[in-house]
């Protein structure tokens, strides 16, 4: 056993200076810098700046519609319910509307949120364990060098703004750990109006952030069941705040789509249904496994000990069941996505969120095991030997990420880019055109759309997966060109009705865009021309 102070204490010994505060969170706000900065310049070194999904040029043309027409669609005079994130759109919007370089604007954006995840991430370590010298810059700096999100804040993507808010409203949630008297009703209610607003800002981000606002009730209910009264004003403000927040993009979705949530839930779901064949098990690691591929791994062992003493915790007190908000969303989301959407691709972007939480419990856990009241000779030995390894291995992939950043995003500028250009300038802008990726299309070269991944063509979800039926439904509405690379076409590259235009000029790659003229009649392509 350790002379260790008991983690039942939930205030700190003495808190921190100012002017500690400060430079902690200079020097978080620097490394995040150093990340977003060094990455983008690396690509432009390379190539020239873009970003690494196609998904994110489908939030830019949302945004520039919004900007410059007020209108929520993605092809201008036909409502969409495809974004997801409609706070991520708004925000890119304001860009827009202010006539800001696009790229910049959205890096910006994603720098922003990135230095939010460690700031608040620092401030949630220093409360779990306010007894530990510096534990709060040792969180944030592994939070905002973790390669994966410095990746996630330089894609042009709403993943790490929800990554910032799902840390900001678990921050608001564990406010109640301190308020050990009865506040009364209206006290409480004005509490939770706060915590409402950010988780539908969540909610807005991604539709699974209703969850976490769930998460966040059920385990206060359960920490403080005697507080009742407390409790219902607490729990009618967040709900009060919650429903005016999100209650526009539901009514928009209910207008468009008769349901609540966005067209892309549907789409998703039916074009990764097969996968759900798969054992439980498979899935489950198949979302976590893209995650490990980092220093974050090495975080493993002290974050297996913060949750036996976070356990232990919760057997003195049991308001500290608010701290298992972390490790308790975190297995939600892998079990949510492993059972409904089963999506490792594009280096488990779907999972990322799961990292600030995993990582600021690891930390928290490290940084336990190095402060000096250890009395163990062999911890403090472990505890250093890891830390330097972390340090060394959080550099190393500080740098592959870096190199993937570049390479994803100069294969989405040579294959989705290069091929959305070469259609704007060769095919007529008001021909029905079919593709998978919409996105580089959709800002580069507009036109009307079918989109065969059903996310601005929501009757396609039914025969996602049926090749001759989408090929009957392309026919139906009159398309005539459809850009796809050969896993997405829906019928053999021998199929007569094919006949390639254009294909991008990079080197072959699993993606590989090909732009076909498609022969409905019979004629035969060479009697087909753009």
């Amino acid at each position: 056993m350790t002379n260790a102070v008991p983690l039942a204490r939930t205030a700190a010994p003495r808190p921190l200076s100012l002017q500690a505060v400060r430079r902690r969170d200079r020097l978080i706000v620097a490394a995040a810098a150093l990340g977003v900065i060094g990455y983008v310049l690396l690509t432009i070194a390379h190539g020239g700046a873009g970003f690494p999904l196609d998904d994110s040029w489908i939030h830019q043309v949302f945004a520039r519609n919004l900007a410059e027409h007020g209108q929520w669609a993605f092809v201008l005079g036909t409502p969409s319910a495809a974004s997801t994130s409609p706070l991520w759109t708004v925000l890119l919007a304001i860009g827009d509307g202010l006539h800001l370089p696009l790229m910049l604007w959205a890096y910006a954006l994603g720098f922003v949120a990135l230095v939010a995840v460690g700031l608040i991430g620092a401030r949630l370590a220093e409360q779990i364990q306010p007894d530990v010298p510096r534990v709060g810059l040792f969180s944030g700096l592994l939070l905002v060098i973790a390669w994966h999100l410095v990746w996630a804040a330089a894609a042009g993507m709403e993943t790490i703004l929800y990554c910032a808010l799902s840390l900001s409203l678990i921050g608001l949630t564990w406010r109640e750990l301190s308020t050990s008297a009865s506040p009364g009703m209206g006290y409480a209610f004005r509490r939770g109006l706060g915590v409402g607003i950010v988780g539908g800002l969540l909610t807005l981000t991604r539709p699974e952030g209703a969850g976490l606002v769930g998460l966040c009730g059920l385990l206060l209910l359960i920490a403080h069941p005697q507080r009742w009264r407390d409790y219902l004003g607490w729990a009618l403000g967040v709900g009060v705040a919650w429903l005016l927040v999100v209650a526009p993009d539901v009514l928009l979705n209910l207008s468009v789509n008769g349901t609540v949530l966005p067209d892309t839930s549907a789409a998703k779901q039916a074009e990764l249904a097969p996968l759900l064949a798969k054992p439980i098990w498979q899935r489950i690691a198949e979302m976590i496994i893209p995650l490990m591929i980092g220093g974050q791994i090495m975080l493993l062992p002290p974050l297996g000990y913060m949750l036996y003493r976070l356990f232990r915790r919760v057997q003195a007190d049991r308001r500290a069941l608010l701290f298992w908000l972390l490790p308790g969303w975190a297995v939600a989301t892998v079990l949510l996505y492993a059972l409904r959407l089963p999506a490792p691709y594009q280096h488990g972007r779907y999972m990322m969120p799961v990292l600030p939480l995993l990582i600021t419990l690891g930390a928290v856990g490290l940084a336990a095991w190095m402060a000096p009241r250890y009395r163990h000779r062999w911890l403090r030995v472990l505890s250093r030997t890891l830390f330097l390894a972390i340090i060394l291995v959080y550099a190393a992939f500080w740098w592959i990420g870096a190199l993937q950043y570049n390479q994803d995003v100069q294969l989405i500028d040579g294959e989705m880019v290069t091929a959305a250009h070469w259609i704007a300038a060769n095919i007529p802008a008001d021909t029905p055109f079919a593709t998978h990726d919409i996105g580089a299309i959709g800002y580069f070269a507009p036109r009307p759309l079918f989109d065969l991944a059903g996310l601005v063509s929501p009757e396609v979800v039914p025969i996602i997966l049926q090749p001759d039926a989408l090929m009957a439904a392309m026919e139906q509405h009159g398309v005539q060109y459809m850009m796809a690379s050969p896993p997405q076409l829906p019928a053999r590259l021998t199929d007569p009705r094919l006949c390639p235009l254009y294909s991008t000029p990079g080197q072959p790659s699993p993606i590989h865009m090909t732009v076909y003229r498609l022969d409905w009649q019979g004629h035969g392509c060479a009697a087909l021309s753009p």
